[in-house]
């Protein structure tokens, strides 16, 4: 038996209608109106289609998820002198969309057992130079947003969500992405509701805020007046072949994340006993969960990897360096500084953690399969 991390043929049911989307948009010559191959009806129906089910002011389509962590906090006015506390393992955008905007990442360690951002060590990396939070939902888990709002209040501070991974998930009632004053999804093709390419949108809850990024995307320009440039902006505007694809398979969404949900809570279920052995499951339960992948931490995590792929069973180990360690961002994490004294839980986790597959062609067999190999691995010491 193979089972592959991320599914190789992953959109093989959509192939035709993609096929012809391709050809309908790259063919179409509407009656007095020029051919749009972006930022044209279909963006605006996906975002509208996404802004109804969200229940948000706004949703912006953009070029990618990591653009759109960048739009925001630009919008925010987040610049030179600012400072925002990020979490100090995940992805590199966490700590590149700020610098890019010369402002410095200000990394926050993360709890041991669910790897996301721990609010207490966020509140204690505030300094009168901070301009926001960011906290970020990582691997199936997703943040304490509750907790990081009242943080913003309580000290006057932005405050970003970066909810790439976790569309579709919810935390006390709200979706992820509408916590924060914006939040951000990524349509990368490995994410929960990825696309035949790239693409991201930010999602808010403040109509002005959405209309600065709208701006932004597109070199500053209003959307109105073309060659009218209010701002300096980006290029980061939406595909239209993406968006009417990404519209075709929005319906099937919700079931396609329940499958998820399923594997992933099957994988906990089983892996429940298996602390003592030296292989730790996510926390249990379905509030505040958003399944882009399943990651275990295990104390020998290369051995079980390759107990896996002996058995045709694809891993996959993300962030085995944090950010503060990483060469782009070493000179904002502190001249002398031991990352394993100053972010122990953000380290161990990078030696530790490790993701299997949860996607939701995954048959039970296979779901079987795979948790019985994990307990073999950790049942024989």
């Amino acid at each position: 038996m193979r089972l592959h991390f991320f599914p190789p043929d992953l959109f093989e049911a959509d192939r035709e209608h993609l096929v012809r989307l391709v050809h309908e948009i790259g063919t179409a010559r509407p009656e007095g109106a020029s051919q749009r191959f972006i930022l044209g009806e279909h963006t605006a129906r996906f975002e509208e289609a996404l802004r109804e089910q969200l229940g948000a002011a706004d949703v912006v389509a953009c070029g990618s998820g990591t653009s759109a962590l960048t739009l925001v906090l630009a919008a925010m006015d987040v610049g030179p002198g600012d400072e925002v506390v990020v979490p100090a393992l995940g992805c590199a955008p966490l700590a590149s969309s700020v610098v890019a905007l010369g402002a410095v990442p200000v990394f926050a360690d993360v709890d041991p057992w669910t790897m996301v951002v721990d609010p207490d060590v966020m509140e204690r990396r505030i300094t009168p130079r901070t301009k926001a939070l960011m906290p970020a939902h990582m691997f199936s888990v997703m943040a304490d947003m509750p907790r990081f709002a009242a943080l913003a209040d309580a000290y006057g501070l932005r405050l970003v969500e970066d909810s790439a991974v976790a569309q579709g998930g919810v935390r006390r009632g709200v979706p992820a992405g509408l916590a924060g004053e914006a939040g951000v999804y990524s349509f990368v093709q490995v994410k929960t509701f990825g696309t035949a390419g790239e693409g991201g949108v930010v999602v808010t809850r403040d109509a002005e805020l959405g209309r600065t990024v709208r701006m932004l995307r597109n070199h500053g320009q209003d959307g109105r007046t073309r060659f009218l440039h209010h701002r300096i902006g980006w290029n980061s505007r939406f595909d239209e072949i993406q968006a009417a694809f990404l519209l075709h398979r929005l319906p099937g969404f919700p079931a396609r994340l329940e499958r998820r949900a399923r594997i992933a809570e099957h994988y906990t279920e089983r892996f429940a006993d298996l602390a003592d052995h030296g292989v730790l499951a996510p926390p249990p339960g379905r509030d505040g969960r958003c399944y882009y992948v399943y990651t275990v931490q295990a104390e020998r995590r290369d051995a079980l990897a390759a107990h896996l792929a002996q058995r045709g069973i694809d891993s996959h180990v993300y962030y085995p360096r944090t950010l503060p360690r990483q060469p782009a961002f070493a000179r904002y994490a502190g001249v002398g500084v031991d990352p394993a004294a100053e972010w122990p839980a953000a380290e161990r986790a990078g030696d530790r953690m490790l993701s299997l597959p949860v996607h939701p062609q995954l048959s039970d067999a296979e779901v079987e399969y795979l948790a019985d190999a994990v307990r073999e691995f950790a049942l024989a010491g």
